[in-house]
């Protein structure tokens, strides 16, 4: 429907956790209007997942990455609460500040159904870990699980639509830098609104847009770091020590062949891998569920490989989604597995090979080569990780144990901002949470948004 109203005192750009956070803080004093690309959450229902298809359709909207809640409103549900990892938050806030800010976000969240129990850090199983020149990053930690993080946001959202109007369905096309007004589409039509206050939280799948629209208003930017790897499955029972003490294993490790830092997180205990169609290009992740009734016998984490570009290259987004679509290429429209056996003897993976495999995929990929399309240095630094990994948790570099490709996560370049997030020479617009390259994580991005919002009320 159409704004009921032309203008607001606060328009929000993104209806994830961080978009959320925000119209929840002001929508009890201002007038918020929320604007979301993709559909409302009750309605994103994706083929591949529910198992009607066994291929990405390529729907637009992605009903996984975009929508109300965000791509975290499909996530496993963990909930960071710690300032170790999660963001870059902490370079503009006080360490405090920020964690309780995460805390604040994480009582809203309980009080729309989510989970109390907190996994703690230990340090047995990190000093573990340093013994074999490991690093274990620790925090308190919660999973909520897909399901109950599906149902928490499905609540929060509920409790919002009293607060503030949503328009769901409606993409933004552009931003009067000037005037404060947003232009935006729906039901084929053109219309426009100003906002006093602008808070763009585009997320990881509009991050493109926010790119754009800064270029084109003069606005620099910085480029963060990408992360290429894969996402690795295999029996549960492998990291069942670490995931039930502390739930996610964050491990990171220093090649000797390069130097790279590979990191280990996104823990999926019995969980499934899963597709994700970010933009027209397909990479993986990693669901976990909180039911028994969806549990599976495997784990899976991502397994990625940090590199930093420097003069002259600018585009490290582009150089993920490049390697990636080459994985696409391969498949034929969708992503590669491959055996940790096969990927070492310097041979494909194909449909027989599979079929002795002693773990069982919990995704319908296509068997091939991960070397055709990964870049060496990359590839070598995640073959020498996951033998170092398997000295804590023998197993891990079994022969059968499954490699998905391409999974990576690319931090969205990041605007030039003014204190408090405010983008350099606007009034009053500002750009918060993974979209902006502030934050990586689901407490990060509440914890942004609730900051934004107390900033706007002051």
């Amino acid at each position: 429907m159409q704004a009921k109203q032309k203008k607001y005192d606060i328009v929000i750009i993104g209806g994830g956790i961080g978009g959320i956070m925000a119209a929840y803080a002001l929508g009890k004093t201002q007038k918020v209007l929320l604007i979301e690309k993709g559909l409302p959450l009750q309605k994103r229902k994706c083929p591949l997942v529910s198992k009607r298809t066994q291929k990405c359709l390529g729907c637009s909207p992605c009903s996984i990455m975009q929508g109300m809640g965000g791509a975290g409103a499909f996530s496993d549900g963990k909930y960071v609460i710690s300032t170790e990892y999660g963001g870059w938050l902490t370079s503009f806030m006080q360490d405090e500040l920020v964690l309780s800010y995460i805390n604040k976000a994480d009582q809203i969240l309980i009080k729309h159904g989510a989970s109390q129990e907190r996994y703690l850090p230990d340090d047995e199983l990190k000093l573990i870990c340093l013994q074999h020149d490991l690093h274990m990053q620790q925090a308190e930690l919660k999973h909520l699980g897909t399901d109950e993080n599906f149902s928490t946001m499905l609540n929060l959202i509920d409790n919002l639509g009293s607060k503030c109007e949503i328009l769901t369905n409606t993409p933004v096309v552009d931003i009067d830098k000037d005037k404060n007004i947003v232009h935006y589409t729906h039901d084929g039509q053109t219309f426009s609104v100003k906002g006093d206050n602008i808070i763009i939280a585009v997320g990881r799948a509009g991050s493109s847009f926010l790119v754009d629209w800064c270029k084109k208003n003069g606005i620099k930017m910085s480029n963060n770091q990408v992360d290429i790897g894969v996402r690795v499955e295999l029996p549960y029972l492998v990291w069942q020590h670490f995931s039930r003490r502390i739930y996610e294993p964050k491990i990171w490790y220093r090649s000797e062949g390069y130097g790279d830092v590979t990191r280990m997180f996104c823990f999926n205990e019995r969980g499934s891998v899963v597709i994700e169609n970010t933009n027209g290009v397909l990479t993986v992740n990693g669901h976990a569920y909180k039911g028994e009734d969806k549990k599976t016998q495997n784990s899976n984490f991502a397994l990625l490989t940090t590199t930093k570009f420097t003069q002259p290259f600018n585009e490290p987004i582009e150089y993920a989604r490049y390697v990636a679509s080459l994985a696409n290429k391969i498949s034929g429209g969708s992503v590669l597995v491959q055996r940790f056996g096969d990927l070492v003897k310097g041979r494909r993976s194909n449909e027989h090979r599979m079929k002795d495999c002693t773990t069982i995929p919990t995704l319908k990929a296509v068997p091939g080569d991960l070397s055709l399309c990964m870049p060496k240095r990359q590839l070598d630094n995640i073959i020498e990780t996951l033998y170092a990994l398997d000295k804590v948790a023998p197993g891990t570099a079994n022969h059968d144990t499954l490699l998905y490709g391409i999974e990576c996560k690319y931090y969205s370049a990041r605007p030039e901002t003014e204190d408090d997030f405010m983008l350099k020479g606007t009034k009053n617009i500002y750009a918060i949470g993974d979209g902006a390259g502030f934050t990586r994580s689901l407490s990060h991005a509440a914890a942004h948004g609730l900051y934004v919002a107390d900033v706007i009320l002051k």
